[in-house]
C-alpha cells in the first residue's frame, strides 16, 4: 500500500521532466524550435478564434453605443485575419476579396459615423461578408452558430 503513492507520482514526475519553463530555448535544434512555435501559434483557426471574440466585442460596443470601442475591435479583426493568412497563405485570396479589400474599409468608415443606424447597417454588412467567406472556404457550418444567428442589429 505504501508504494501506491509512489506509483501515483510517477506520471507527475515524468511530465515535470518532459516539460520545462524553457520549452522553446531548450529545444534540441532550431528546426524543433520553429515546429514548436508553429504548433503553439496555431493556424488560421487561431486567427478566427480571435476574430470571433472581437466580433462579439464589436457587437457589444455597438449595443453600448461606444463607437470608439467598436472601431478599435474592427481594426483588430483586420490584424487577426492578416496574421492568420500569414500562417496559412491559402486563406488569403478569399479573405482579401470577400472581406478585407472591399467590406473592411467600408465598415471602418461607417463605424466613424455619428449615426447609430449607419453603424449597425455596417455591422450587418460585415456579418454577411464573414458568412460569405465561410461559404467560399467550404466551412459553411461556421455560419450556424450563435455569433451569426443571435448577434444581429437591433430591430426598430
Amino acid at each position: 500500500m505504501k508504494h501506491v503513492g509512489v506509483l501515483l507520482l510517477l506520471p507527475t514526475l515524468f511530465w515535470a521532466q518532459a516539460t520545462s519553463a524553457d520549452w522553446l530555448v531548450e529545444a534540441p535544434d532550431e528546426g524543433t524550435r520553429y515546429e514548436r512555435l508553429e504548433q503553439y501559434l496555431g493556424g488560421f483557426s487561431a486567427a478566427m478564434w480571435e476574430t470571433h471574440h472581437r466580433y462579439e466585442m464589436l457587437h457589444e460596443a455597438l449595443t453600448l453605443d461606444n463607437p470608439e470601442l467598436a472601431l478599435y475591435h474592427w481594426e483588430k479583426i483586420r490584424d487577426a485575419i492578416r496574421g492568420g493568412y500569414m500562417k496559412r497563405p491559402a486563406r488569403q485570396a478569399n479573405s482579401d476579396a470577400i472581406f478585407l479589400d472591399v467590406i473592411w474599409p467600408d465598415v471602418h468608415e461607417a463605424l466613424r459615423s455619428d449615426d447609430a443606424d449607419i453603424r449597425w447597417a455596417a455591422f450587418m454588412r460585415a456579418r454577411s461578408a464573414c458568412m460569405a467567406c465561410h461559404v467560399a472556404e467550404d466551412v459553411e457550418y461556421m455560419n450556424r452558430q450563435r455569433v451569426f444567428t443571435e448577434l444581429v442589429a437591433p430591430e426598430d
